[in-house]
């Protein structure tokens, strides 16, 4: 049982650490390629847990194999744009000037159902609305609305405004993120004055935010029984 265990606990490791390498992508924002690797690399994983007579070196050889390969082909891909068609496909337009692309969506194997919860999911609720619509490499569609439907902006409604970076946590549960200072300008100084302003010392914030203007806000950790 504990040799189970110590598999489990070395595989996970290995497999987070291998999901890593291949970038920060949700499952439904993968490439085939990249989901063929990921569901490879769960079957695998299980193997050396299931029989304990198979090696670990089994299961770590094949895992870190499918990602090199999947690292290179990615490189591959950046300086081809020919290769990178072959591997994630292309971006289809389904939907062009309001009218619906019938070929396009029976190539894709596009279902009319699948085309209507798209559009819900982008806040569509009707085909009237659609200017254009485009089935990305990942099936997901992107949707413009047409002009009169579409929200309007502030350039639009006249009213001027200064382009700026959001905020971004400068505190979370007590730690401080000295990335997040340096991107809005700020240190570890300028923090210390502001929570004993606040009255506060850093352990007792629960989040702090902040922009480059210096514009902060804080919550402060709440006591537990």
């Amino acid at each position: 049982m504990l040799i189970v265990f110590l598999r489990a606990v070395i595989l996970y490791a290995l497999i987070i650490f291998a999901v890593r390498l291949m970038g920060k992508r949700q499952i439904g924002e993968l490439q085939p390629a990249e989901l063929v690797v990921t569901i490879l690399m769960s079957n695998i994983a299980t193997l050396p847990i299931e029989d304990i007579s198979i090696p670990m070196i089994m299961g770590i050889v094949p895992i870190f194999t499918f990602v090199c390969l999947d690292v290179f082909m990615s490189q591959l891909s950046m300086r081809s744009r020919r290769l990178r068609n072959l591997f994630s496909g292309e971006a289809r337009i389904i939907i062009s000037d309001g009218k619906i692309d019938q070929q396009a969506m029976h190539e894709l194997r596009y279902t009319v159902d699948d085309l209507l919860e798209s559009l819900r999911g982008s806040s569509v609720f009707e085909l009237s609305e659609v200017q254009l619509a485009v089935v990305e490499t990942t099936g997901k569609i992107s949707v413009m609305k047409k002009q009169p439907q579409d929200n309007p902006t502030r350039q639009d409604l006249n009213i001027k405004s200064q382009a700026a970076d959001p905020s971004v946590t400068v505190i979370s549960d007590g730690e401080i993120s000295d990335k997040a200072l340096s991107f809005i300008g700020r240190d570890r100084k300028w923090l210390s004055s502001v929570t004993a302003a606040a009255g506060l010392s850093t352990k007792e914030v629960f989040i702090m935010t902040a922009d480059s203007s210096g514009k902060y806000e804080i919550i402060r950790k709440e006591p537990f029984n």
